[in-house]
C-alpha cells in the first residue's frame, strides 16, 4: 500500500504542471467536498477526464494512507475499515455516491474535501464499534 502511494504521489507531481496551467481547472484546489466530487465525477467526455479521475484517486488514496498511517501508529480509532479487497475504482464510487446523496446539504458540501473522503468511505466502510 505505502508503494502504490508513493507511485501515485509522483504520478501526482508530474500531472500537476500540466493542471495547474489549464484555465477550467478551479476545483483542482479542493477546498471543499464539492470541488472534490466534481474532480471525482468529471464527464467521460471532458477533455480533462485523465487528469481529474488521476487527481481524484490520488487525493482519495493519500487520506486513505494518511488514515491508516496515523491510526496504526497512533493507536487511535480507525474511521474507515475497508475490506483488503477495495479497489481503488470501488474508493471513487464510494465517495461519488455519498456525494451525489448529500448535494443538497450545504454543511457537509463546503466542509475540506479531505472530511468529505473520510466521511464518505468510513459510510461505505464503517467500523464496528
Amino acid at each position: 500500500m505505502m508503494r502504490l502511494a508513493a507511485l501515485l504521489g509522483v504520478t501526482m507531481i508530474g500531472l500537476w504542471p500540466a493542471v495547474a496551467h489549464a484555465t477550467s481547472t478551479a476545483d483542482f484546489t479542493l477546498k471543499t467536498t464539492e470541488d472534490l466530487y466534481r474532480v471525482c465525477s468529471v464527464a467521460t467526455n471532458d477533455p480533462l477526464r485523465p487528469e481529474a479521475i488521476n487527481f481524484c484517486e490520488g487525493f482519495l488514496l493519500g487520506a486513505v494512507s494518511y488514515h491508516d498511517e496515523v491510526t496504526g501508529r497512533e493507536n487511535l480509532k480507525r474511521l474507515i475499515c475497508y475490506p483488503p479487497t477495495a479497489t481503488r475504482d470501488q474508493g471513487i464510487e464510494a465517495f461519488n455516491d455519498w456525494a451525489a446523496s448529500h448535494q443538497q446539504d450545504q454543511k457537509f458540501m463546503s466542509d475540506p474535501a479531505v472530511v468529505g473522503a473520510v466521511r464518505a468511505l468510513a459510510s461505505r466502510w464503517p467500523c464496528k464499534r
